[in-house]
């Protein structure tokens, strides 16, 4: 081979590189993490539902407010960002932050495998006892007075589901369950008396009652499992997972859960966020 020669084929490899990184930049603009972006743009954006109260509801100045929308802004803080909350109904939790119309979502949401097979979930941030809520005209006095009524949920959350399941085991003809876009229809709903029950959890219970709007509600125990709340990010979000992980394991270790946890639910102890047996 002449140097002549040489130089061509360097030439032409060189050229073969050239190319190569050219291509791949957009690849790796692409590929820029939402923690980078957040960082980059300093702010955070969080899903949260906003009629789900103590966890999230508006103000009488219409202000975002509630245990998820302080956790938010706990989150912007420790990453130095501006927190902005966008407002995120039980249905479009998981479309919301596929679609990237949020960063993360803080919503109240139940780790579930069903979920994890499209978003990736943190270790818990909050726990919930579930609850009956129904209408002090229905008299339901135990949960199996609710075989052969009109009940219902918020179609796609885990309360709803667990009430379905025990619906369908009934397998009464007489009975009837109505599946709602929101927490504000289905309490629309059986204040009309058009249901006599939905599920709900001890927290929004308290904080329904205590508004003074809703003078016919009653609380009635459930036997239905605990509930663990997990934040959930994108799959591809690896890293910012990590980061929430331990975010997440310091306000429990500072005390600031608990501090939360009684600002909002009004409860002296915050729950348990592990799983007895199951090493969580």
């Amino acid at each position: 081979m002449t140097i002549q020669q040489l130089k061509i084929r360097l030439g032409r490899i060189c050229a073969a590189i050239a190319a190569g990184i050219v291509m791949a930049g957009p690849v790796w603009a692409q590929s820029t993490s939402t923690l980078d972006k957040v960082l980059s743009s300093k702010t955070l954006r969080c899903g949260v539902q906003l009629d789900f109260p103590p966890a999230g509801f508006r103000t009488p100045q219409n202000e975002p407010e509630g245990f998820d929308v302080a956790y938010c802004k706990d989150m912007a803080k420790a990453l130095g960002v501006n927190a902005q909350i966008v407002e995120t109904p039980s249905p479009e939790r998981i479309p919301s932050l596929v679609s990237n119309r949020i960063d993360v979502l803080i919503a109240s949401t139940s780790v579930l495998p069903q979920r994890a097979l499209t978003v990736s979930f943190s270790r818990p941030y909050l726990a919930y006892t579930d609850v009956l809520l129904t209408h002090k005209e229905a008299n339901i006095n135990s949960f199996d007075d609710l075989k052969g009524r009109a009940i219902g949920g918020v179609t796609g959350t885990t309360t709803e589901q667990e009430l379905r399941k025990v619906f369908n085991r009934w397998n009464d003809p007489k009975g009837k369950f109505i599946g709602y876009g929101s927490e504000s229809e289905a309490y629309l709903a059986m204040s009309q008396r058009k249901i006599d029950a939905v599920l709900s959890n001890s927290g929004t219970a308290a904080a329904l009652q205590k508004s003074g709007q809703f003078p016919w509600l009653v609380v009635k125990p459930s036997p239905t499992p605990a509930d663990l709340l997990g934040i959930a990010v994108r799959k591809s979000d690896t890293d910012f997972l990590r980061w929430i992980d331990v975010f997440v394991w310091n306000q429990i270790r500072t005390g600031r859960y608990q501090e939360l946890y009684s600002n909002y639910f009004g409860s002296s102890k915050a729950p348990s966020l592990s799983v007895d047996g199951a090493g969580l």
